[in-house]
């Protein structure tokens, strides 16, 4: 939706029928010349039209009667059209053949230009040609040349200098490519219309000790769900009740069932496989997890990728070339050389069929659309095209440690102490480090918890943070500083050789040392270590192999990160970083490398994730801000989606290269045939269909892709 829509001002509808990228423009001018529509965009990837001003259902489908388009409500549940072949409009099509064939056999029993014969095919040309003939018409009226309107002079142009048999078999052909390209199209579609069925439409609800069945539009936050096993959660909420194994594949790709219990998050979508759950819903239906994925994908077919751009540009000035190309080649050779006015007339109109620009037009969206259907499958949320290209074109990837490398949940694994006791120390930094949201704040107030002692009631005053190195606070009329070596460096050069042997030590290891100290001496040594993932080190293989340089960016020091570096098999290892020093290390590493992609939680790294040519976030289910702030969010915390990422955004960008590459080709071989005479209306629509077909089926190559 651009911005010229506001979220607000609008409503949506989902389309059905679209075949093609103009069909779906000429539907939008239609709806926007309705009475009482201020304004109308179609978003042809994901079917769906926004609308800006007062209309019915019934108008939009006068608006879509030129291509049979049924129109509902965003919300309302998908209509099963019967498939292209058993569908009204293609009796005519049955019709028209059957007539052809007729007409065809009649030529070679009497005469091939006797008149019923004739009549014969002009019959099934109308008749099969009639929507396309009003169509091209209409267009040709107001100088718009699209396919319409080139199918439309070529078949009347083979009527009029007698080629009838292969006017009406053009007709014919060209109603089965539309009907397979629809078909295609559709079947592209189908990923993201699968994740709007995943989750039911009604749910088992208590409210005031009564259990009814309610549908999904009419639950309130606070109401309690019952989900038998078996059972698909209807809405996101927390366990009120039970414990249970949820298959969670729906929203982050991942087959192998999470335990859930009293106050953990559960999903809308998700498979409930054992026990019975009570579940408080915390959201609306719209504002789930499952909605919002399906909302960021149907948006995101619609941004244009940097390859589309230049195919809707190209084919801008193509199409109108093609017209002139074929008046040239119709009109030169009988004024110069004097050459038969039937002959290249016919040529002519050849070419203006083989010039149709539909496979180049759809080689990008159908594409595109397949891809970002297959990752959203998977648990990978791509929001856009340009970002599918930029992953595909990827050189380097920087990560952030902690949370992304690491599993984010640091322990404290040594204590040090010079003087008081190991308990009273360990309430003084807990005091101080609670208002902190820092992970190895938290290590130090479990740790504490763990060993049952109270730290709540201490009065702590003057708290102070010092940027990138710890903080400050008086307890008991006494300042103490909790944070890392270089604060206490700072502080009188307090470090005394054998701490720092002490502190070396604990940092080869991979550890992180965690300082507690007044103005004048230190008092403990607090040593804190990250879990590294178990997937880690494969992951940054994989990448490896993919031709990728990866970059391990921390706050940690050096000692620290390079330990962890060298047990991932990270490239190259940047410590000591504040936040500003990230943001500055990927625009030098953007210098060096162009497209460069950070991955992190998407919060703390949001400078550096926004410098980033691609910014990817990890654990996006139930994150709103990594679902809003990052290019492409990895649902859940498995990191061996991003290689997977990586192969289909090249795969995609292949294909498209392919695709257009092969549009343009088979089109320039077929108009070099005009040459020698040899091009007929014959090979230019199979020609014309073919490329359309296989540019579409190469595209829809994208769904076998597996993480």
């Amino acid at each position: 939706m651009s911005e010229s829509l506001s979220k607000e001002e609008i409503k949506t509808y989902r389309v059905q029928g679209f075949s093609c990228a103009s069909c779906a423009k000429t539907f939008e001018n239609n709806v926007k010349k309705i009475q009482g529509v201020e304004n109308a965009e179609v978003n042809f990837g994901a079917s769906k039209i926004y609308v800006k001003g007062r209309t019915t259902i019934e108008e939009l489908e006068r608006a879509g009667a030129f291509e049979n388009l049924k129109v509902r409500g965003e919300k309302e549940q998908k209509v099963d059209y019967p498939p292209f072949w058993k569908q009204k409009e293609n009796i005519k099509v049955y019709i028209s053949a059957l007539l052809l064939l007729v007409s065809w056999f009649l030529g070679k029993q009497i005469e091939e230009a006797h008149i019923f014969v004739t009549i014969g095919y002009a019959t099934s040309i109308l008749i099969g040609g009639y929507t396309l003939f009003i169509k091209g018409l209409r267009n040709l009226i107001r100088l718009q040349f699209d396919m319409n309107t080139l199918m439309t002079i070529a078949i009347i142009g083979a009527a009029i200098i007698g080629e009838w048999l292969e006017g009406a078999t053009v007709v014919i052909l060209f109603a089965i490519s539309e009907a397979l390209e629809r078909y295609s199209m559709d079947k592209a579609r189908q990923s993201i219309e699968s994740l709007m069925d995943i989750a039911p439409k009604e749910a088992l609800i208590r409210r005031e000790n009564q259990e009814m069945s309610i549908h999904v539009e009419d639950i309130q936050i606070g109401d309690i769900m019952i989900v038998k096993p078996g059972q698909k959660l209807a809405m996101d909420g927390t366990v009120f009740k039970g414990t249970s194994t949820l298959n969670q594949a729906a929203i982050t790709g991942e087959s192998v069932p999470i335990t859930k219990t009293i106050d953990d998050e559960v999903f809308a979508g998700t498979l409930n496989e054992e026990g019975l759950l009570e579940v408080r819903v915390t959201k609306r239906v719209e504002d789930t997890t499952l909605s919002k994925i399906i909302y960021l994908v149907e948006e995101a077919q619609a941004e244009r990728a940097p390859s589309q751009t230049f195919v809707d540009k190209f084919a801008k000035y193509y199409t109108p070339a093609i017209v002139i190309l074929a008046m040239l080649i119709a009109v030169i050779p009988p004024l110069i050389i004097g050459g038969d006015w039937s002959t290249w007339v016919y040529q002519g109109l050849a070419a203006l069929v083989v010039g149709c620009p539909c496979a180049l037009v759809i080689s990008t969206p159908v594409a595109v659309v397949t891809a970002i259907g297959n990752a959203a499958k998977n648990g990978v949320l791509i929001k856009g095209g340009v970002y599918l290209e930029e992953t595909g074109n990827l050189k380097a990837i920087a990560f952030d440690k902690t949370g992304t490398l690491t599993k984010g949940v640091p322990s404290v694994t040594d204590i040090v102490t010079y003087s008081r006791s190991e308990d009273e120390l360990l309430i003084i930094t807990a005091a101080i480090e609670k208002g902190s949201q820092h992970p190895l704040a938290s290590a130090i107030i479990r740790k504490v918890e763990e060993k049952g002692l109270h730290f709540n009631n201490i009065s702590m005053k003057e708290f102070q943070s010092i940027t990138g190195k710890g903080v400050k606070a008086r307890i008991n009329h006494e300042i103490y500083y909790v944070g890392s070596p270089s604060l206490f460096e700072g502080l009188h050069n307090q470090i005394s050789n054998k701490q720092k042997e002490t502190i070396i030590d604990l940092q080869t290891a991979g550890k992180t040392v965690m300082i507690l100290g007044t103005e004048t001496e230190i008092l403990a040594f607090i040593a804190v270590a990250d879990e590294v993932r178990g997937s880690s080190k494969a992951v940054i293989s994989k990448l490896k192999q993919l031709g990728i340089e990866t970059v391990m960016l921390t706050g940690d020091n050096q000692r620290t990160a390079k330990a962890i570096g060298q047990q991932v098999g990270v490239t190259d290892v940047k410590a000591d970083l504040l936040p500003e020093d990230k943001l500055t290390y990927i625009k030098e590493f953007r210098e060096k490398h162009q497209n460069v992609a950070m991955i992190g939680d998407g919060v703390n790294d949001a400078p550096a994730l926004a410098a980033s040519t691609v910014g990817v976030a990890m654990g996006g289910a139930g994150t709103d801000t990594a679902l809003e702030t990052a290019d492409i969010a990895l649902m859940s915390d498995d990191l061996n989606k991003l290689p997977y990422t990586v192969q289909l955004s090249r795969k995609a960008l292949m294909i498209i290269k392919q695709n257009i590459i092969f549009s343009l080709g088979i089109k320039a071989i077929a108009l070099l045939l005009v040459v020698p005479g040899w091009l007929t209306l014959w090979i230019a629509i199979f020609a014309d269909m073919g490329a359309t077909l296989l540019v579409t089926l190469n595209s829809l190559r994208l769904l076998r892709i597996k993480k």
